[in-house]
């Protein structure tokens, strides 16, 4: 998964290239979007430098991800190089999202307040591991980083014009 944007907030990360799978160019990779699929219809898609911009085409199902062709991409020794390069779509090109919904790029950079107003730090970045979407939150003070589930129960605001997110921390969790 992505945890943060390029430069750029106008791309979205959508992806990531697995590394190669035969040996004609073809390449495995791993969607971030909630249809898996959906990644084809997002193109072209970028580097995270904007360096390069592929089309992509899904070809199979694979374990892990998809096999997809990227345009440029021919060799297996190409599509090797590519192994860990995250994918980049326009944000224009992606679905508008309910109000309750974030992309991860939306999220990072937000200043973190708790429920009275105190500063508890800035989101430096947003993991999912599988049981649910986390905020990395760095600031001023914190020897280390605070990690806090986002869910509606700790974070019942975020108000992306303000760039601020109010945290209702857990018992214990400061």
């Amino acid at each position: 998964m992505c945890a943060d944007t390029p430069d750029h907030s106008d791309r979205i990360c959508v992806g990531a290239i697995a590394g190669a799978f035969g040996v004609q160019g073809e390449v495995r990779v791993k969607s971030f979007c909630v249809e898996p699929t959906a990644i084809a219809d997002y193109g072209p898609l970028f580097t995270e430098d904007g360096s390069r911009s592929f089309k992509l085409r899904l070809t199979r199902p694979l374990s892990g991800g998809l096999g997809a062709r990227l345009s440029g991409v021919t060799t297996k020794e190409e599509a090797d190089a590519l192994k860990g390069v995250h994918l980049y779509a326009d944000r224009s090109r992606l679905p508008k999202l309910p109000d309750d919904e974030f992309y991860y790029s939306d999220l990072i950079g937000l200043a973190v307040r708790d429920t009275g107003g105190a500063d508890l730090g800035k989101v430096i970045a947003v993991h999912n591991h599988g049981a649910g979407d986390i905020l990395e939150i760095n600031g001023p003070g914190r020897k280390a980083a605070l990690l806090l589930p986002f869910t509606l129960a700790t974070v019942p605001s975020v108000d992306l014009s303000a760039g601020i997110l109010v945290a209702d921390l857990p018992e214990g969790l400061d």
